[in-house]
């Protein structure tokens, strides 16, 4: 890799996405971006706020103007809603302006990680390993579509998982330049 590119983390939601990125940022001096929190920022409400008052098709128009913004810049870790990929742009934009790591693990493991939480609209009253399943199944295609590297995380720590990624990507870490 020449130019410094973006590296997106894609996967359903749950999957370890926002706490890689973190362990990326700290072994890259990269800038942190978690889609989500953006989103949670500019508008001054919860997730759940904004599914309930504005809709799921609003929320993912704010997904595709911050992913728009962030694609114009490099050197980024763009942590994404788990539902980014659903759209055609967006896994275009990805594919164009960096890397796109898939972050996959089981149903269970999903379940486990995101049981307790209380800002999953989509899993309101289907907070199971077989919806989380079915749902996961439903976004398989535009992930295999958007996806660069896979990587697995069921049962392996998050900063192993970030090693993983910058040996894969050959990026020298604390920010110094790229190898290959």
């Amino acid at each position: 890799m020449k130019k410094k590119r973006n590296i997106y983390l894609i996967g359903f939601m749950g999957v370890g996405k926002t706490t890689v990125s973190k362990y990326l940022r700290e072994l890259t001096g990269w800038e942190e971006v978690d889609t989500d929190k953006v989103i949670v920022r500019k508008k001054n409400m919860g997730i759940p706020e904004i599914f309930e008052k504005y809709g799921e098709n609003y929320f993912r128009n704010l997904e595709s103007h911050i992913l728009e913004d962030y694609a114009k810049k490099g050197q980024r870790i763009v942590s994404c809603g788990g539902g980014i990929i659903l759209r055609e742009n967006n896994r275009k934009l990805m594919k164009k302006s960096g890397t796109v790591i898939l972050l996959s693990a089981t149903p269970q493991t999903i379940y486990e990680n995101v049981k307790d939480g209380k800002d999953r609209p989509l899993l309101n009253g289907n907070m199971n390993p077989d919806y989380i399943g079915k749902m996961m199944q439903e976004r398989q295609p535009y992930y295999e579509k958007a996806k660069d590297i896979e990587i697995v995380t069921d049962e392996k720590a998050p900063k192993d998982v970030a090693f993983e990624i910058i040996e894969r990507l050959q990026i020298s870490m604390a920010g110094k330049e790229e190898e290959a």
